[in-house]
C-alpha cells in the first residue's frame, strides 16, 4: 500500500470497503444478509486489527440508521442514502447507483487528496461503484464476485429465474476495471478465466475464514437448545432460496423415515434461517414441503439467530446439509466443521475447497434426494464414522482462520497498489 502520511492512522493506511446492496451491520440468515455480510464484517475486523482502517460503503434501508456507525475499533460504517429506503429488491438497486456513487464520491471530498489506500468492493453493484471511485480518487480497486451470474446461469436451481444480461454485462465491466480480482477458491479462479476472460495476472486465491474462537465443538450446545442427548439432529442454516436447495434436505428426510420409521422418535431437522432472493416469492413454501411431506412434526423452524446461538445449533447437530446448487466458498460448511459438525454438502462450487470428502464430511454428486438420504444415514447409523469426520471436520476448518484471510488481502492491497503506481508510470507525460 502507499506509504504513511500525516493523516493516516497508523501502519497500513484506509481501506473503503463497498457493499451497496447489504449492510455489514444486518443479521445474516434472511433477506440479502449471508455469508458476504459474515465476511465483509470479519475481513473489516482483521484488517483494524492490523492497524488498517475501514470504512465500509452502504445502502441505507431505514430513515432512521445514523450517518455513520463506528461498528467496531477502526471500523466505520457509512449508511448512503440512494434510493427509497425500504422496499427496493436487489434487482431494482442498479438504478440507484448513480445516485449511491456520487454520496461516496462527496464523503472522500471531505477528507484531504489521497485519503484512501485502496477500494475493495463486493459483488457486482459495488464493483460499478468501485471502477468510478477508482479512477476519481486514484487509487487501486480490488473486488470480490463472490456471486456470478454466468455460474447461477450454467447451474441455476430448481425454479429460481436466471440471472439478467445487465447482470452479467455489469460483471464483465467491474472484472475489466478491477487492478485485482480475488477469488474465494482456485475452482472461482478458474471460472473468472473461462467464463469472464479475466486476466491471471489480475486474479489472487484468498480463501475466506471461520472465527475459531466462537465457532468450535461444545459439549453442553445440546442442554443449552433443549435437545435430547440421543437425538438425530440433521440441520440445515442459510437463506432460504432455490439456490440452498433446502427442499432436497426435507425430500431426504422423507426418505430416510421411509426406510427407518422407527427414526423418527428422536429425528429433529432445524432449519436456521429466513426467506430470501426468489424464496421472497413464497415464503410459506418450505413449511408447506413439511406438511405435504409428512415430516411437519420433525422439522424445526428456526429464525435467523446471533452468531453464538447459530454456533451452539452447529454444535448440537448430528450433521449439517449444504446442498447448495452452487457456492463461491460455503462458509456454512466450514463453520459447522469448526464446532466439530460432520457436513454432508454438494460436490459443486467452493464446497469442494471447504469439505473434504471422507475426511471431514461425505460430498454428494447432483441434488437426488435418494443420495443425500443414503449419506445421512450413513452417519446416523455409524457413531464410528460420524466421530471420525468430526475430529476431521475441525482439523479442516482450522486451514481457514481469518486471520489468514486478513493477512493474504493485505499482501492482495499491496500487490495492487504496485500494480497500478506502475501502469501509471508508463502513461505517455
Amino acid at each position: 500500500m502507499s506509504e504513511q502520511t500525516s493523516h493516516r492512522p497508523s501502519l497500513h493506511g484506509r481501506v473503503a470497503m463497498i457493499s451497496v446492496h447489504t449492510s455489514p451491520l444486518d443479521q445474516p440468515g434472511t433477506g440479502d444478509a449471508g455469508g458476504m455480510n459474515v465476511y465483509v464484517v470479519e475481513l473489516a475486523r482483521r484488517l483494524a486489527d492490523r492497524g488498517v482502517a475501514v470504512e465500509v460503503f452502504t445502502r441505507a434501508t431505514s430513515s432512521a440508521l445514523p450517518p455513520t456507525v463506528e461498528a467496531f475499533p477502526g471500523v466505520t460504517v457509512h449508511h448512503v442514502h440512494a434510493g427509497p429506503f425500504e422496499g427496493l429488491t436487489k434487482a431494482e438497486l442498479p438504478a440507484q447507483l448513480c445516485a449511491f456513487a456520487r454520496e461516496v464520491l462527496r464523503a472522500e471530498a471531505r477528507h484531504p487528496q489521497g485519503w484512501y489506500d485502496v477500494v475493495h468492493s463486493h459483488y457486482w453493484l459495488s464493483g460499478q461503484v468501485g471502477a468510478l471511485v477508482r479512477d476519481r480518487w486514484s487509487v487501486p480497486l480490488v473486488h470480490s464476485m463472490h456471486t456470478m451470474a454466468k455460474v447461477k446461469n450454467a447451474w441455476p436451481a430448481d425454479g429460481d429465474d436466471p440471472e439478467p444480461a445487465a447482470r452479467v454485462i455489469g460483471e464483465e465491466q467491474v472484472v475489466d476495471a478491477a487492478d485485482l480480482l480475488i477469488a474465494n477458491t482456485e475452482i472461482e479462479a478458474k471460472q473468472l478465466l473461462e467464463l469472464y476472460d479475466a486476466d491471471p495476472a489480475r486474479v489472487e486465491v484468498v480463501h475466506p475464514g471461520v472465527d475459531l474462537d466462537l465457532f468450535r465443538p461444545s459439549s453442553s450446545a445440546r442442554a443449552r437448545l433443549g435437545l435430547r442427548p440421543d437425538a438425530a439432529v440433521l440441520m440445515f442454516a442459510g437463506r432460504i432460496q432455490p439456490l440452498k436447495a433446502p427442499d432436497v434436505l426435507l425430500h431426504a428426510v422423507h426418505r430416510m423415515l421411509e426406510r427407518d420409521p422407527s427414526l423418527r422418535h428422536r429425528l429433529v431437522v432445524p432449519v436456521v434461517g429466513g426467506p430470501s432472493g426468489s424464496g421472497l416469492e413464497h415464503p410459506g413454501s418450505l413449511a408447506q414441503l413439511a406438511v405435504d411431506l409428512g415430516i411437519d412434526d420433525v422439522v424445526r423452524f428456526v429464525p435467523p439467530v446471533t452468531q453464538s446461538t447459530l454456533a451452539d445449533w452447529y454444535a448440537a447437530a448430528t450433521l449439517v446439509c449444504v446442498p447448495s446448487y452452487n457456492e463461491s466458498f460455503g462458509l456454512v460448511a466450514v463453520e459447522s466443521q469448526a464446532c466439530g459438525t460432520p457436513v454432508v454438502a454438494a460436490a459443486v462450487g467452493g464446497l469442494t475447497t471447504a469439505v473434504r470428502d471422507g475426511v471431514s464430511g461425505l460430498l454428494v454428486e447432483g441434488h437426488r434426494p435418494d443420495d443425500y438420504a443414503r449419506a445421512m444415514a450413513r452417519l446416523v447409523d455409524d457413531p464410528a464414522l460420524r466421530d471420525r469426520l468430526a475430529r476431521g471436520a475441525v482439523a479442516q476448518a482450522a486451514q481457514f482462520g481469518w486471520e489468514r484471510t486478513a493477512e493474504a488481502t493485505l499482501e492482495v492491497y499491496r500487490a495492487a497498489s504496485r500494480s497500478m503506481r506502475d501502469d501509471l508510470a508508463g502513461l505517455p507525460r
